[in-house]
């Protein structure tokens, strides 16, 4: 028994227009959610140094913090009354260096107290050049 003898077969076929439309959506989304940045340029001529780079490398000042708020200038051991008082011992390690880098090296456990009167003192006795030492894990 064949019901379908009388029906030709229809091939079935893709219809295009529902998948333009809804790209033409996606585009016109794109379009409007887009941003374009324009950068301004300037024509800048950068004047040139004809001096050779110094030889002399600035002096550093290494100051320890350890645990219990213990202070050490370049490894000597420091009391800390003030930091008045410390600015000058500062000074006094500098030798009359004019402008040596402070290199703070505080323990992990150290207080951040201990560290800011590191900083207050190289304020006061007038370096304003900072730097903190780390030591990259193992």
């Amino acid at each position: 028994m064949n019901f379908r003898r009388g029906r030709a077969r229809e091939e079935p076929e893709i219809n295009l227009i529902p998948l333009i439309d809804i790209l033409i959506v996606i585009l016109i989304f794109l379009f409007l959610t887009t941003t374009y940045s324009r950068y301004a340029e300037l024509q800048i001529n950068l004047p040139e140094a004809s001096a050779e780079k110094s030889a002399d490398k600035p002096q550093i000042l290494s100051i320890a913090v350890d645990a219990n708020g213990r202070y050490a200038i370049n490894g000597t051991t420091t009391p800390f009354d003030n930091p008045a008082g410390f600015a000058s011992r500062l000074q006094e390690a500098a030798k009359g260096a004019k402008d040596p880098v402070i290199a703070i090296s505080a323990d992990a456990a150290a207080t951040h107290q201990s560290v800011v009167n590191v900083m207050e003192s190289a304020r006061l006795a007038g370096y304003p050049h900072i730097s903190f030492t780390t030591q990259s894990r193992k």
